[in-house]
């Protein structure tokens, strides 16, 4: 640990607050520290908010996932519904950080929505409004059963504005407002709003979380309905004993499961662990699947689809995939009922996994970025993250410039850039290629994931930095890579190589200069016509000698002609001779021998064999042409080196 980074590794012990990191540095300068001490402080500084930042955003994940369980665990052991509600906005206002979180719900006797929870606000007029149907933010969410954010609340114009409510807001102070449906199957019950007294903007995983709670919200507030209902027919036992047995024994079922999914959640068990306790249960088959039959208009309840029963998982108006109940064509309402929470639940471990793998490859394309661009990092600290990420930085690696190039066997058209011209599709182009790169950056993400590699997003397309396998070469790898990701995408893609880099931790600095040749080699594919192809440098000939490192002369004459140089050197011949004077003669044997002053058929015979050296279609034109420029080059490196 060096004398600049102990003071930061302090504050990040004891968990300082931002500006804290600023007086090092300003201590420093006050005692007249040299410039190279400062600028070390400041690399330092710099490293140490980076780290911070990450802590926080990890205790900010790990807070958001605890508070989903202990409210996944509330809603196990519901007992009082006020309870349960407090806890949920308490808990949507502490990890959203708004100054006011509130929950609303709909009254169908009085026909009007009223305030039922109040987190955080100080008016007594605010804390007992009611609003009439369809009126302010709340009518607008309920109205389209979607969320809806204002930055200013009395500048929007997208929802009714009405004297009570604008009373009541302006009372309360609040400016920024979020809210999100309470969904009960398509009927929207109520909503969650968290506010400030300030302009902000929600993000969408902010959007996403509070959704999460009102969902959590929707389910305490059904299952409390039910326990109602539970109750009331246990009254009247007399009339209806068996009908209420049944009732029973289906609600320990129900109960049984929410118990199974709560421990799977607070163990950390995973989606397929959620369908085997359901299969158990409700005594049927159970699979999760990406892509089942559409359940977007069932409206969040569970549907039939034929002899199975369908449940859709979805989160802040995103759909997963669903749950299928196979082998179970009648399905009792209570049943029904615990399909859609294991989707709930399922749901809820998705975008957990989501989120943890998402931290994951932003963490891996920012380690490549830095070493793209801060090629004067430490080594150290190089190794140390990429050996968390499960890579081995000291190994020879390839970089790879990949660029998706159209669907697969689509008959459009491109410029000699590149960009699709047709045919049209009647979508945004601009907002068709940002989806592309999305779809590129995550498939290369997953596969730089299971080599042990990185990836990160870069001038309209994906780069990747791989390890290179001692069977492997660039090219072989190029052309793994934009097979495996053309087949994941279902689209071209298109992947240039590089010359492999020895050691991307120990000196960082080749691997710019690569990625540079990567993305030349790149473009050298699309302009050939080679698009959803992958290839190296080695792979073009002569047109990658032009593209590849000039360093790499040497390299492109033994490719073409080592065979024959080899075979001078061991034998003492001069095939190299004998072919420089065919070629100089117009490839004509008779010109030739003459050049040579020997008989002809010798000079038949040293073709011969250089034939077999070089292997068959050495006269083609192309290859000819690779063969003269080797010829050449190896021409002036003799006389260099002479």
């Amino acid at each position: 640990m060096s004398h600049d980074q102990a003071p930061y590794l302090e504050l990040l012990a004891r968990g300082a607050a931002a500006e804290a990191y600023d007086r090092p540095l300003l201590v420093a300068r006050a005692d007249g520290a040299a410039p190279e001490e400062l600028a070390a402080l400041e690399h330092a500084k710099q490293l140490a908010l980076r780290v911070r930042a990450e802590l926080e955003g990890r205790r900010r994940r790990e807070a958001e996932l605890s508070a989903l369980f202990e409210t996944a665990h509330d809603l196990a052991g519901l007992r009082d519904l006020d309870a349960v509600l407090r806890a949920i906005v308490q808990r949507a206002r502490s990890l959203l950080g708004t100054e006011v979180a509130y929950l609303s719900l709909n009254d169908p006797a009085a026909g009007d929505t009223y305030m039922r929870v109040t987190e955080g606000s100080v008016s007594a007029r605010f804390q007992q409004v009611r609003l009439g149907m369809g009126e302010g933010l709340g009518g607008l969410v309920a109205q389209t059963a979607r969320p809806y954010v204002t930055d200013s609340y009395f500048d929007d114009a997208r929802f009714e504005h009405t004297r009570t409510i604008d009373a009541a807001v302006r009372d309360e102070g609040l400016v920024a407002i979020l809210g999100v449906p309470l969904m009960l199957g398509s009927q929207v019950i109520g909503v969650l709003f968290a506010a400030d007294r300030r302009a902000r903007v929600f993000e969408r995983e902010q959007v996403a979380l509070l959704a999460s709670f009102a969902a959590h919200a929707a389910v305490a507030i059904d299952t409390a309905n039910l326990l109602a209902e539970t109750r009331s027919a246990l009254a009247d036992l007399e009339r209806a004993n068996a009908i209420i047995q049944d009732h029973s024994s289906v609600l320990e079922r129900a109960s049984d499961v929410h118990d199974r999914l709560t421990e799977l959640v607070l163990r950390g068990g995973g989606v397929h662990d959620v369908a085997a306790a359901l299969s158990e249960v409700l005594g049927g088959t159970v699979e999760f699947t990406e892509s089942g039959p559409d359940t977007t208009r069932a409206g969040g309840h569970a549907a039939r689809h034929g002899d199975d029963w369908v449940a859709a998982v979805s989160a802040g108006g995103e759909v997963f995939g669903a749950l299928v109940l196979h082998g179970h064509p009648d399905l009792d309402p209570v049943d029904r009922r615990t399909l859609e929470r294991a989707a709930l639940v399922t749901s809820l471990l998705l975008l957990a996994r989501r989120s943890a793998h998402d931290a994951e490859q932003r963490v891996r394309g920012e380690l490549l970025d830095d070493l793209l661009d801060s090629p004067d990092r430490d080594p150290r600290m190089l190794r140390e993250r990429a050996a968390r990420l499960g890579a081995d930085l000291d190994a020879p690696h390839v970089v790879l410039a990949a660029r998706i190039d159209g669907p697969v066997g689509e008959a459009a058209t491109r410029d000699a850039s590149g960009t699709h011209t047709g045919p049209a599709t009647g979508s945004d182009p601009s907002a068709r290629e940002t989806a592309d790169r999305q779809r590129l950056w995550s498939a290369a993400s997953h596969l730089a994931a299971t080599r042990s590699g990185l990836a990160a997003a870069r001038d309209g397309g994906t780069v990747l930095l791989l390890p290179l396998g001692p069977d492997d070469s660039p090219a072989d790898l190029a052309r793994q890579t934009a097979r495996q990701l053309g087949s994941t995408l279902r689209e071209m893609v298109t992947v240039g190589a590089s010359s492999p880099v020895p050691s991307p931790a120990g000196d960082p600095t080749p691997v710019a200069d690569a990625y540079a040749q990567a993305r030349r080699c790149l473009d050298a594919l699309r302009l050939l016509g080679r698009s959803g192809q992958g290839a190296a440098a080695q792979d073009l000939g002569f047109l990658g000698l032009l593209l590849a490192d000039p360093g790499d002369i040497d390299g492109f004459v033994q490719r073409t002609i080592g065979e024959v140089v080899d075979y001078d050197r061991r034998r003492g011949t001069d095939l190299v001779g004998t072919l420089d004077a065919y070629f100089a003669s117009g490839m004509s044997p008779a010109r030739t021998k003459d050049d040579l002053h020997v008989h002809v058929n010798t000079v038949a015979q040293r073709l011969e064999r250089i034939g077999r050296l070089l292997g068959p279609g050495w006269q083609s034109p192309a290859r000819s042409l690779e063969i003269q420029l080797a010829l050449r080059l190896h021409a002036m490196s003799s006389a260099v080196s002479s």
